[in-house]
C-alpha cells in the first residue's frame, strides 16, 4: 500500500449526502472479472454516464475542472449500504486519495484505511463552506490534506483541524495496511510461539 502523507489538489463537490456504496460500484462490476485494478472507469459510473453509455455533463466529475480531482466533497454518510471493499478499489481506481465529509459508512471507514484513502471527517459547515470555496473559484482553488499534522487548508487558506485514530494515522503514514501491521511484528509473533510450544507442547499438536 502506498504511504499517504499530503495530497494538494482540486476537491469534487459532489456535496450528496448518504452516497452508499452501489452508487460508488455497481455489484454486477464485482462479478465481471475485471480485477481490482479495473473497476476505476465504472466508478460513479450511474451519474457519470447516460444509458447509452455516453456521458453525462451534468455530472460534476465530468465537468472542469473536476475531472481527475484526488478529492471529493460530501454530505453526510458517504459510503454507507454494503460492505463492498470494490467501492474503495472502484475510488482509488478513479484516483480519489482522499473525502472529505462529516461521516461515514463503519465498514467503508474501515476498508479505506486498507487501501490508502483518507477519509476525513469534518462537520458539515466546514465541508459546505469548502465547496463553496472551491466553486467561487474553480480554476484556481486548490485543497491540501495534510495527515501527518491532520489539517485541511483550505482555498483561501484557513487551517482546519480534524480528528484521526493514531494506529490508522500510523498505518497510512507508513502505507500499511493490517496484514503488513501484523507481519511487522513477525519476530515477536515468533518468539511467542517457541516459548507457548514448551509451556504448552499439546496446543500444538
Amino acid at each position: 500500500m502506498d504511504k499517504f502523507t499530503k495530497v494538494t489538489g482540486v476537491a469534487v463537490p459532489l456535496m450528496r449526502q448518504n452516497v452508499d456504496t452501489d452508487l460508488i460500484i455497481r455489484i454486477e462490476r464485482l462479478v465481471d472479472n475485471v480485477g481490482r485494478e479495473g473497476l476505476g472507469p465504472f466508478c460513479f459510473e450511474q451519474i457519470r454516464f447516460k444509458p447509452d453509455g455516453s456521458e453525462n455533463a451534468d455530472c460534476v466529475f465530468n465537468q472542469e475542472p473536476y475531472r481527475g480531482a484526488p478529492i471529493i466533497l460530501a454530505r453526510e454518510n458517504f459510503g454507507c449500504g454494503s460492505s463492498r471493499e470494490g467501492a474503495v478499489w472502484a475510488l482509488k481506481g478513479m484516483g480519489i486519495k482522499a473525502v472529505i465529509a462529516p461521516y461515514y459508512g463503519d465498514i467503508f471507514n474501515s476498508n479505506c484505511f486498507q487501501n490508502g484513502i483518507l477519509p476525513v471527517p469534518l462537520p458539515i459547515e466546514e465541508v459546505e463552506r469548502l465547496a463553496d470555496e472551491m466553486t467561487a473559484s474553480p480554476g484556481n482553488a486548490r485543497i491540501t490534506i495534510d495527515l501527518e499534522n491532520c489539517q485541511v487548508i483550505s482555498p483561501t487558506g484557513r487551517a482546519i483541524p480534524f480528528k484521526v485514530d493514531a494506529r490508522r494515522q500510523h498505518a497510512l503514514l507508513a502505507g500499511l495496511d493490517d496484514i503488513a501491521q501484523t507481519m511487522s511484528h513477525k519476530d515477536e509473533i515468533a518468539a511467542w510461539q517457541t516459548s507457548d510450544k514448551n509451556a504448552r507442547p499439546w496446543i500444538w499438536l
